[in-house]
């Protein structure tokens, strides 16, 4: 059997149809065989993950660094893509966390496999077409390669921020099925600019937390995935909830297992994580990205369809089915 697909599905008399062995090794008691995953499933995942992302972000930006008073006075709650924001931005306008996370998937896209090199020279050349938005950590290290070509910083303590885990989701799509890769190609990209533990354990479980959403798997195993990294980074702990919601990518991803495990149904994470307010386009691309994984393509709201960018949209639900095709999974490895 494939390492990079052992463990995903096993099916044995006595346990019901499409529920997961409790190790990676099947039971003694009988043989296992590897279900494999409903690959027309597995694209409409990774596209409403894609989707999801850019969904999250474009709701969020709106009330990115409001509190959650100050959103309550201005919208109530804020649920429907209407632009402004600090960016003035048109209704349906993403930000970095999308147009970042494309960089990524263009580059793997191009190259017919992982290319970091390649994701690089896209960072350099979306900084350089000036987008609405940069984070300064991420301009950093975009600077950084530009003078010396380097593929990683220095650790930093500096380096804590989101601005890595936002551009998991083509990674995500690209190493489906194989863990290790996704680790690899996790740290890798987070790298780029952001060298720091906090920032690596975070961008990994977005992963990885994709990972398993797109292949079908329940909300219990996202939460023991998210259990046992809280057990490996104490710091990352998400209960109790503090309610912030800052671009330290602790107070990120708190935002993000709180709201994606307390609510049910894509629209009701989303807005649960953007309401915190703070860097919520972040929040919300990330929220959007595990929700749309997990709910479905189904439960993306048509309202919200109908006001992301047009162009975008059909980039992305083109490039998550080539990321896919590109995968392990995709391949058959």
């Amino acid at each position: 059997m494939p390492r990079s697909l052992a463990g995903i599905l096993f099916t044995c008399p006595g346990r019901p149809p499409g529920t997961a062995a409790a190790a990676p090794g099947p039971p003694l008691a009988c043989a296992a065989r590897v279900t494999p995953p409903d690959l027309d499933d597995v694209r409409s995942r990774a596209r409403a993950a894609f989707l999801g992302l850019a969904l999250g972000d474009a709701l969020g930006a709106t009330v990115e660094f409001m509190t959650p008073g100050e959103i309550r006075a201005a919208h109530g709650v804020h649920r429907e893509l209407v632009g402004g924001g600090w960016l003035h931005l048109r209704a349906g306008r993403v930000t970095d966390d999308t147009e970042m996370s494309l960089c990524v998937a263009r580059a793997i896209d191009a190259a017919g496999g992982w290319d970091l090199r390649g994701i690089a020279d896209r960072f350099v050349a979306w900084m350089r077409g000036g987008p609405v938005d940069v984070g300064s950590t991420v301009r950093k290290g975009i600077r950084r390669y530009m003078l010396d070509g380097t593929l990683a910083g220095p650790p930093n303590e500096g380096d804590a921020g989101n601005g890595a885990a936002m551009r998991m989701v083509p990674v995500a799509l690209a190493t489906l099925a194989d863990a290790a890769l996704l680790e690899r190609c996790a740290l890798e990209q987070a790298r780029l600019t952001h060298h720091h533990p906090l920032s690596d354990a975070a961008s990994a479980h977005v992963g990885e937390l994709l990972h398993l959403a797109i292949l079908g798997r329940g909300k219990p195993r996202l939460r023991r995935a998210s259990d046992a990294l809280v057990a490996r980074a104490p710091k990352l702990a998400f209960e109790p909830y503090r309610g912030l919601a800052t671009g330290y990518v602790v107070d990120t991803l708190q935002t993000v297992l709180h709201a994606f495990f307390t609510t049910r149904g894509f629209e009701a994470c989303v807005v649960d994580a953007v309401n915190r307010g703070g860097d919520a386009d972040t929040t919300g691309a990330i929220a959007g990205a595990i929700a749309g994984a997990y709910y479905g393509e189904e439960q993306l709201p048509r309202r919200w369809l109908r006001r992301l960018d047009r162009a975008v949209r059909q980039e992305l639900e083109a490039l998550s089915d080539r990321l896919v095709a590109l995968s392990p999974l995709g391949r058959g490895d």
